[in-house]
């Protein structure tokens, strides 16, 4: 009679799964830094009402709420080869770039900032508009600019208002990157398919990789209470 589970496999798999977690860890930590910049620039877009790019901010804000994540990914990583393609051929542009050494994980990065970027973009215009308005005042009467007003004392306190929805986002999309294996990126999730393959032991490497996802997260959900606590001080102490 078979066993249910193959206890050896499974421990087995897990050092060769591990082995592409910087994988996975860089794809959601590369895509958290520039949806950043995507989210701060889409925000910021919104707040000042800036003519035709706001029109163009909120239709990209909708198609990303509106489509699948799997869907964008399939987009990006058929998309852009194709754009590239039809600039080299139409336009002289880009003639040095061959679109077949592009790694995969490229086009992963750039789906999960598309998709990420979108979100963190209400959240950040959220947590900015939620300062007080006096603060913006205040800086105006002291002769700041708006760059400054910004940098010195929106920007921090919107951080701290942003900081649960950014953690929880990440964590997130460090699930989400499940699916990059599709667009043949070996991730740990690619990975214990491989494996699973190779040993005909598909429950035993998706348990193992549960076991590891689990895991990451829960060390990023207390570093995010770490951080927030942190933050929580920093903010009373200007208060005071």
């Amino acid at each position: 009679m078979e066993n249910l589970l193959d206890l050896q496999f499974l421990i087995e798999s897990i050092p060769y799964i591990l082995a592409r977690l910087p994988i996975t860890l860089g794809i959601a930590v590369g895509s958290l830094i520039l949806s950043l910049v995507i989210g701060l620039g889409t925000a910021l877009i919104k707040i000042y009402k800036v003519p035709v790019l706001r029109v163009i901010s909120s239709v990209y804000v909708s198609f990303v709420r509106g489509t699948p994540l799997l869907v964008q990914l399939y987009l990006v990583f058929y998309g852009i080869p194709k754009v590239i393609y039809f600039l080299q051929r139409e336009q002289g542009w880009l003639l040095g770039l061959d679109v077949n050494l592009i790694a995969p994980e490229v086009y992963a990065l750039l789906a999960f900032s598309f998709n990420l970027g979108a979100y963190l973009s209400e959240t950040i215009r959220s947590a900015i508009e939620s300062v007080d308005r006096g603060q913006f005042e205040a800086a105006k009467a002291i002769g700041m600019k708006p760059t400054q007003m910004m940098l010195k004392i929106i920007f921090p306190q919107a951080l701290i208002v942003a900081i649960p929805n950014l953690g929880n986002m990440f964590i997130t999309t460090i699930k989400d990157t499940s699916l990059v294996f599709i667009i043949g990126v070996i991730d740990i999730m690619g990975q214990a398919k491989i494996l699973g393959s190779r040993g005909l032991a598909f429950f035993e490497v998706y348990i193992a990789v549960s076991i590891i996802y689990w895991i990451v997260c829960l060390i990023v959900e207390r570093a995010l209470v770490i951080i927030e606590k942190r933050a929580r001080r920093y903010e009373r102490g200007i208060a005071s």
